[in-house]
């Protein structure tokens, strides 16, 4: 039987579901899956840790007798290393924390290693590009095996250090977006195409949504956005967007789901705009709450600075809502302008401000054209998910691809050592 260490930086997480329908996926297919945390799972995530039969591997908290292991697997095998701690130390221009960063997940590597030794692993994969997977990649070249990684948006686009030695080590990559693929191919020449494999994202197709009723025209307009509450999202561009609809007499309610760092900053924004009335932070929402959510939005806004292609979107989108988002990554692989949703100008607070107007005016106001265009437009935004972002669909075609990569046999260990692989 296959046997895969699957690692991510959390696990499990809440809002990061496609992490355990992949391992599920590789499950139904006879594959061995060991999950794998490099954090400390928070207690307030609801995947069961025994949901999949087996132990999570988590690296933290760090375990003394398991850490003087990982250092004399480094001393012992260090030629299955060198290069990289050579890339490290004397390669690249990255910031001299990142460096140590790097070295310290080197070792990190080690002692995941020394978890997997005694358990027969043939491969490691890691989802997200984020430093889970130079530690991934660290263990693969300490075990001899091969090593993959699963890039989505801000890892590769935002914080993508060290990228070249992952995607050079790697025995395949995949990513969620035609965008993304066309970005490593672009920014790493060095990459043979065939490993970089488009792997979509999806989400259940639930039952056609009621038809919209005349009582909407009489409650508040209100938007949507649902995500955690970190700088990159920029939920401050949303605050500062709903100042000037304000500002421009829309009587409207806007709605945050999501809870994370940046909600004291956003706090003092909505108090500092007088706009306590108008938004509401709810913090963490329950997956069973969402649908009552959705169904209560006009509008389902997006404002982030980087992406991939957001589940949000494609639940909206797959519940007949009218979504918003800026023009980025592979967001305009799921909407296409005008047809299946609306895109605006990236960091255009006009631009997005004439948008949701425009909306307004076409939900509220009494042109039967109007509302014809957007039942299409909800009609569309749905095929679209069926045909092209659906949850079972794409993790068997998922599940086909990752099996494929792995069946290719022109890959092997590199700077392969002889002795480790008799281990």
């Amino acid at each position: 039987m296959l046997t895969v260490a699957y690692l991510a930086n959390e696990y499990p997480a809440a809002v990061e579901p496609y992490v355990s329908e992949e391992i599920r996926e590789l499950q139904r297919r006879n594959v061995k899956v060991i999950p794998g945390s490099v954090r400390k799972p928070k207690s307030t995530t609801h995947e069961p840790l025994d949901s999949f039969g087996a132990e999570i591997l988590s690296l933290q908290p760090i375990r003394v007798v398991i850490l003087l292991k990982a250092l004399g697997m480094v001393v012992r095998h260090w030629q299955s290393i060198s290069s990289l701690v050579t890339r490290v130390l004397w390669e690249g221009n990255e910031a001299p924390w990142l460096r140590l960063k790097a070295l310290l997940h080197t070792l990190l590597g080690a002692y995941y290693a020394v978890l997997l030794q005694e358990r027969g692993v043939d491969h490691i994969h890691v989802h997200h590009g984020y430093f889970g997977s130079w530690v991934g990649m660290a263990a693969a070249r300490f075990l001899g095996v091969s090593f993959s990684l699963t890039l989505h948006g801000s890892d590769l686009l935002l914080h993508g250090a060290y990228l070249d030695a992952k995607l050079s080590d790697c025995r395949f990559c995949l990513t969620i977006s035609e965008f993304n693929r066309r970005y490593i191919l672009k920014h790493f020449p060095g990459v043979a195409s065939e490993r970089i494999r488009v792997s979509r994202l999806g989400v259940e197709i639930p039952p056609t949504p009621r038809r919209e009723v005349a009582s909407d025209a009489e409650r508040r307009f209100t938007l949507l956005a649902v995500a955690r509450l970190h700088a990159v999202k920029d939920h401050a561009f949303l605050v500062r967007a709903c100042a000037r609809l304000r500002h421009c007499g829309l009587d409207f309610d806007c709605v945050i789901a999501g809870e994370g760092p940046e909600r004291r900053r956003l706090e003092f924004l909505i108090r500092q705009n007088c706009l306590q009335h108008s938004i509401a932070l709810l913090g963490h929402v329950p997956r069973e709450r969402m649908d009552a959510l959705y169904a209560s939005a006009d509008v389902v806004v997006l404002t982030s600075r980087s992406e991939g292609i957001p589940l949000v979107l494609m639940e909206a989108m797959a519940r007949g809502r009218i979504v918003l988002a800026p023009a980025i990554t592979g967001i305009p692989e799921l909407i296409v302008a005008g047809k299946t949703g609306f895109l605006y100008e990236p960091g255009k607070l006009d631009d997005f401000v004439q948008r949701i107007l425009f909306l307004h005016s076409m939900m509220r106001g009494k042109d039967h054209l109007s509302t014809s265009r957007l039942s299409w437009i909800r009609h569309a935004a749905r095929v679209q998910i069926a045909n092209n972002f659906s949850r079972e669909q794409n993790l068997a075609c998922f599940g086909d691809s990752f099996l494929q990569l792995l069946a290719l046999r022109d890959w092997s260990p590199p700077h392969e050592d002889f002795v480790l692989q008799q281990i």
